[in-house]
């Protein structure tokens, strides 16, 4: 199973702006419910995109600057930024099958 790094807002820009490959960013909570439910699907989502897309995490309490740029209002919510630029956004906990039809047609 790929392993899912934590970006920081310090590298955001490297990391997520910057990327060559779409990247999947889960913006999460260590108290969060429904992030603990959504983290089995992030990480087999990181093993089945491996080399077509980067998945990541970024914990909210951490880049409340980061969550304010990007206008969320709740967690988890999970972005994709490709080319530099947010193309997909899912807030609240999806079964694995409605993240996959949101995301995948820009993977």
């Amino acid at each position: 199973m790929a392993e899912v790094h934590y970006i920081q807002q310090s590298d955001f820009e490297i990391q997520v702006l910057q990327s060559p490959l779409p990247v999947l960013i889960d913006f999460t909570a260590v108290w969060c419910g429904p992030c603990k439910m959504v983290d089995p699907i992030i990480k087999q989502l990181a093993t089945e995109w491996d080399g077509k897309a980067r998945v990541v995490k970024c914990d909210a309490d951490q880049n409340p600057d980061l969550i304010t740029q990007l206008g969320i209002m709740g967690i988890p919510t999970i972005m994709l930024f490709k080319g530099g630029k947010m193309v997909e956004r899912v807030t609240g906990y999806k079964p694995k099958d409605q993240m996959i039809a949101k995301f995948l047609p820009h993977i």
